[in-house]
């Protein structure tokens, strides 16, 4: 996405989609593919399936990972919960609007809380 553009998503959850292993188009197509796209993006036909097919093969890979990691007990139920209660303030956070000076809070509690969770 060039800087030109502006993003759909409010800061906290760029930056973690800058951690993730999807890029911001990529989230945007999977919203359009689910039906949750709350705003329009224009990009031509060939990228947007190109794109698709992309984020259909990460999408599954993601899955595979997480069976794997959690079938050989890497990922076990704590963590399991604590990403399930991620997701839900995540949720909240992208309906709300954060001060721009607690935003790097969130980000450190959320950074915190995944890398204890994968601490090894």
């Amino acid at each position: 996405m060039s800087d030109i553009e502006k993003s759909n998503f409010n800061n906290i959850i760029k930056k973690i989609i800058k951690k993730s292993l999807f890029t911001e188009r990529q989230i945007e197509i999977i919203l359009n593919q689910k039906d949750l796209l709350g705003f329009k993006f224009s990009i031509t036909k060939g990228a947007y399936y190109r794109q698709v097919s992309q984020s259909r093969e990460k999408l599954i890979a993601l899955f595979y990972s997480i069976i794997l990691l959690r079938g050989l007990g890497i990922l076990l139920p704590d963590d399991i919960d604590v990403m399930s209660k991620l997701s839900e303030q995540i949720s909240v956070i992208n309906r709300s609007d954060i001060f721009p000076e607690r935003e790097d809070e969130v980000i450190t509690v959320i950074d915190r809380l995944i890398r204890q969770a994968c601490n090894m």
